[in-house]
């Protein structure tokens, strides 16, 4: 299969109930059946549910090409780590990927540069893709932006490329004005910042997918054209339909990124 021309990722948070987000997945795993896209691999999807519907999802899935990933990872490698999973127990229940230092819990749980790289390294040694959320607390100009994104990049990558590792890099920018905010950030400003984004250095053997998130719904992929590798999604791919239309929205703009 080839590598996907857009990717679109969704997290649950912590919106569903077990039951609920088992219902959900397996109305996506029957979308990633039927949908041509997905099937020739033109659109790749990941899915990040609640810790403990993992198992459980990562069942659900492994008849499609849908990956899956924890909504957070520990950076310690096992031990007295209370409460925390180990990339290691991602990847023996089906992981191939793990979110790391989305806004919530560097507001919420304090998480600091070092967590974060320590995470984005574990992760790389796991063989688990990084999904690492950066974005600016307030909106300026998108040269702003870059620059911070170009700083907690430098940050974020500092432990792996010591460690000399190796991999791909969802680089999810999201504006964190943006989050849960009834519209995205304006397209100009998403255009502007990827495209920014899509030309800071990276260590060797370091591929970024560079996906946007905030508020990000159906209609936004082909209004952003080829800026973008992608969308990281939440509450308004939570609809099955919904995230249907998203899918056949970046279908089309596959298409013409092929044509």
């Amino acid at each position: 299969m080839s590598q996907p021309v857009l990717w679109l990722g969704v997290s649950l948070k912590m919106y569903f109930g077990y039951q609920q987000t088992l219902d959900w997945c397996r109305d996506v795993a029957a979308l990633a059946r039927r949908h041509p896209a997905i099937q020739r691999g033109d659109i790749g999807l990941f899915v990040l549910p609640a810790y403990p519907a993992i198992p459980a999802a990562a069942a659900i899935f492994a008849d499609t090409p849908v990956r899956v990933g924890g909504q957070d990872v520990c950076q310690a490698e096992n031990g007295a780590w209370t409460g925390e999973v180990s990339a290691s127990m991602l990847q023996e229940l089906g992981c191939s990927l793990a979110e790391i230092g989305h806004a919530e819990r560097r507001r919420h749980f304090h998480e600091d540069s070092a967590q974060i790289a320590a995470k984005v390294a574990m992760s790389l040694s796991h063989g688990l893709t990084p999904v690492l959320c950066i974005g600016e607390a307030q909106q300026g100009e998108p040269s702003q932006a870059i620059a911070l994104c170009q700083q907690q990049l430098g940050e974020a990558l500092s432990l792996a490329q010591q460690q000399g590792l190796t991999g791909t890099l969802f680089f999810a920018w999201e504006p964190q004005w943006a989050i849960g905010a009834p519209q995205p950030a304006p397209e100009s400003y998403i255009r502007a910042v990827c495209e920014g984004v899509r030309h800071l250095p990276t260590p060797a053997g370091i591929t970024l997918q560079v996906i946007y998130g905030g508020s990000a719904g159906p209609g936004l992929i082909q209004r952003l054209g080829g800026t973008v590798d992608g969308l990281f999604l939440g509450r308004f791919a939570h609809d099955p339909a919904a995230l249907e239309q998203i899918i056949d929205e970046a279908s089309a703009l596959a298409e013409e990124c092929h044509s």
